[in-house]
Parts: structure tokens; C-alpha cells; sequence
């Protein structure tokens, strides 16, 4: 009885390892598809007219109508590469690009980036982990600031969002930025964190980590460490033919619009 008991248990694994391992493989495989088709888009897009999105539904007529609503509102969309990092890289990118053309306002915003490592190193945050990524940040900042000509400056920060290394270090700070602003006014975010994580934990492991999607919390804390306003138009199969807009925080004078879909952020021109 011991013998078959135990000649039952092999087959068990031998059957079950197949199994699991042929899991592995299509899970891989799904990876390896989705990682392609990323690679294909770049990390920051061309313009492109809003109209275009209808190529994307042509066969989906309340998308369409939803488009229509969008067009009446916004000429122009760029896309970002769906790759977990969209908010960030399109918000980054878009509140950059508003910049150039309001030198003083760029200035502002380039003292205050000076002085965020400093803010961050006094949050606990290990400073030799932020200090490559804050060089990196402030290069692309002077980088922008020393360019005279509006026109050349754009064509640089396009530029640098689609060179991997740079573009990554950028979207790296800004969450660092984020996941700073979220502990320093814990007491408030906590409010939006389901289960028993605390703002520390979700911050290790919803803000700080490459490729975590973002989420309503997300823009507050970024909007709240850049000091400006963005509004966000929702475009999903709910009820109705309009987007819907939220203006965040709640009042502002947006300075930034970005286009949501399910899972993906790109940006939008009015």
C-alpha cells in the first residue's frame, strides 16, 4: 500500500510539473508579446489630432461618440508608451513643455526642483539612492533653461523623453516626489489607502517602484509636490456620450490636461 501510495505521489508530480510549467511558458510568452508591442510605441509621442483616436474604435460607437465630445474640446492628443509609467512620464513631460514657454514660471520651478533633494534626504530618504536621479533631473532642467529659442527647447525635451536612460531617470524623481509628498502629509493621504497598509508601505510599494500603474492618490500627491493643477478627462464605456473631467485638486486652474483610459494616461492640447 506504502509502494502504490508512493508511486501515486510521483505521478502526481510528474503529471502536475508539465502543467505548471507549461503555465509559465504562455505567461512568458504573453509578457514577451506585450514587452514587443510596448518597444514599438515610443515613450513619448508625436502630436496627433484627436480625431485619430477613432482608427483605435472604429467599431466601439459609444468610444466614438465620446471622441466627438473630446474633439469639441481638445485638438491635439500625444501618446505615451503603456508601460506603467504613463502618468508619470506624461505628466512630467507636459508640465515641462508648459514651462518653456513662461521663462519665469520655469525659473520657479527650477529653484524649487534644486532644493527637493534636500527635502527629500530630511524625509529619510538614503541619499546616495536619490542622488543620481536628482543630478540627472536637474541636468534636463538647465539643459531646457539655457535654450533660448522656445521651438529648439521643445525639440530637446522630446528629445530626452525618448532616450530611454534620461526618460526613466525622469519618471524615477517624480515618484520619488510623489512618494515624499504622500508621507509628509500622511495624515491626510491615509484616508485613500485601502487595508492596513500605511502611507510608508504603499509608498514602497505602489509610488517608488518602476512600472506600478497610478491611481487617483497618485496625481493628488503629484499635483501637490509640483505645486500645479491638472485635469484629467475620462474616457471609458460609462453611461452617457461625454468624457468626464476631474479637476485636481478640486478648484484648480489646470495647467496640465491628460486624456485617461483604462490603465493608460496621454496627454492633451486644448
Amino acid at each position: 500500500m506504502g509502494d502504490e501510495g508512493e508511486t501515486m505521489t510521483n505521478n502526481v508530480s510528474e503529471n502536475s510539473e508539465p502543467t505548471a510549467n507549461q503555465d509559465e511558458l504562455i505567461l512568458a510568452q504573453q509578457r514577451q508579446i506585450e514587452k514587443e508591442i510596448s518597444d514599438n510605441i515610443p515613450l513619448v509621442g508625436e502630436l496627433d489630432s484627436v480625431i485619430s483616436l477613432n482608427k483605435e474604435y472604429s467599431t466601439d460607437d459609444i468610444y466614438l461618440e465620446k471622441i466627438k465630445d473630446l474633439a469639441s474640446k481638445y485638438s491635439y492628443v500625444r501618446r505615451t508608451r503603456p508601460d506603467g509609467n504613463c502618468f508619470f512620464r506624461a505628466f512630467s513631460y507636459a508640465i515641462l513643455e508648459k514651462l518653456l514657454c513662461d521663462k519665469d514660471s520655469f525659473i520657479k520651478f527650477y529653484k524649487i526642483a534644486e532644493n527637493s533633494k534636500n527635502v527629500l534626504v530630511e524625509l529619510g530618504f538614503q541619499q546616495f539612492t536619490v542622488e543620481d536621479f536628482y543630478d540627472t533631473y536637474m541636468e534636463v532642467l538647465k539643459r531646457l533653461k539655457d535654450i533660448e529659442n522656445i521651438g529648439e527647447a521643445k525639440k530637446e525635451l522630446h528629445n530626452v523623453f525618448n532616450d530611454q536612460g534620461y526618460s526613466d531617470y525622469m519618471v524615477v524623481y517624480l515618484r520619488l516626489l510623489t512618494s515624499a509628498q504622500l508621507q509628509k502629509e500622511h495624515d491626510f493621504y491615509s484616508c485613500f489607502i485601502e487595508g492596513d497598509r500605511t502611507v510608508a508601505d504603499f509608498c514602497h510599494q505602489e509610488v517608488e517602484p518602476m512600472y506600478k500603474e497610478s491611481d487617483h492618490i497618485h496625481i493628488m500627491a503629484a499635483c501637490s509636490a509640483l505645486n500645479t493643477g491638472v485635469r484629467v478627462l475620462y474616457m471609458d464605456r460609462g453611461t452617457g456620450n461625454n468624457v468626464t473631467k476631474h479637476d485636481l485638486p478640486e478648484g484648480c486652474s489646470p495647467t496640465v490636461h491628460l486624456l485617461y483610459r483604462p490603465g493608460h494616461y496621454d496627454i492633451l492640447y486644448p
